[in-house]
């Protein structure tokens, strides 16, 4: 039977490309988002392949997350793959500058989002005694930045709940392990700079960045493994880059 997969965060950037390859290797899909018109969009382009079932939720919204996974229908109901991209990182600046409103964000969709989607497909997981969850956390989880603040704490966060979940889960089969990606030329930085998109597209001059579809490969690479074998945390930088703060700009 071929296996089925849930990704939040599909409408655009990793989830998005990791969908694609997935659906290129015949995993059916439960693609997740906010915005409707793409993940519909999507699931014609990608239902020519496998099957496609899509959920509009805000990963925030506790209620509608719950509901919405619950409402699948029967043969999208057993997921063997969850994929916890949704996130974001909003403004760019000291602590004591910062915005609440963006604080809450961050902790909102980064942290509270992951474990409401996490704590709504584990327990049929857990009733199988098997699965796999790849948490796509960030080297911003990994290393601190000056003006990171929040942001770094949500993904210092995502990497912790990575670790207890692989604990805690360990008795029940399932596999669980985190990508943290370095600089990914996606919509990631005009999100972070309220849509300036000459601000954000100026994050990637200068140097050759990953790019979504270097993601998607490590991703499909992790959940391809044979069942015995769970890699658990992955650190990957461009070339270019050495750490959250060096990155070597020609």
């Amino acid at each position: 039977m071929k296996k089925t997969a849930l990704v939040t965060g599909a409408t655009s950037g990793i989830g998005k490309a990791t969908a694609e390859l997935f659906a290129e290797n015949g995993i059916n899909l439960i693609i997740c988002g906010r915005r409707e018109e793409r993940l519909l969009e999507l699931k014609k382009q990608l239902e020519e392949k496998v099957d496609v079932h899509t959920l509009t939720f805000d990963v925030r919204d506790k209620e509608s997350v719950f509901s919405q996974i619950a409402s699948l229908p029967t043969p999208f109901q057993k997921v063997d793959i969850l994929i916890n991209n949704a996130g974001n990182a909003h403004g760019l600046s000291p602590i004591h500058e910062g915005d609440v409103d963006d604080w809450d964000a961050m902790i909102d969709i980064n942290v509270k989002g992951l474990l409401y989607v996490s704590k709504a497909i584990i327990e049929q997981m857990k009733d199988r005694k098997e699965g796999h969850i790849i948490n796509i956390g960030s080297i911003a989880g990994k290393d601190v930045y000056p003006n990171g603040n929040v942001y770094n704490a949500s993904k210092f966060a995502v990497n912790a709940l990575n670790e207890a979940m692989r604990y805690d889960l360990n008795e029940f089969g399932i596999r669980v392990g985190a990508v943290h990606p370095g600089l990914v030329h996606t919509e990631f930085s005009e999100v972070r700079f309220k849509g300036d998109k000459e601000k954000a597209e100026g994050v990637y001059q200068g140097y050759d960045p990953l790019y979504a579809e270097d993601i998607a490969d490590i991703i499909y690479f992790m959940v391809s493994r044979k069942r015995h074998v769970n890699i658990a945390d992955l650190v990957v930088y461009p070339t270019a880059q050495a750490s959250a703060t060096i990155v070597n700009k020609k």
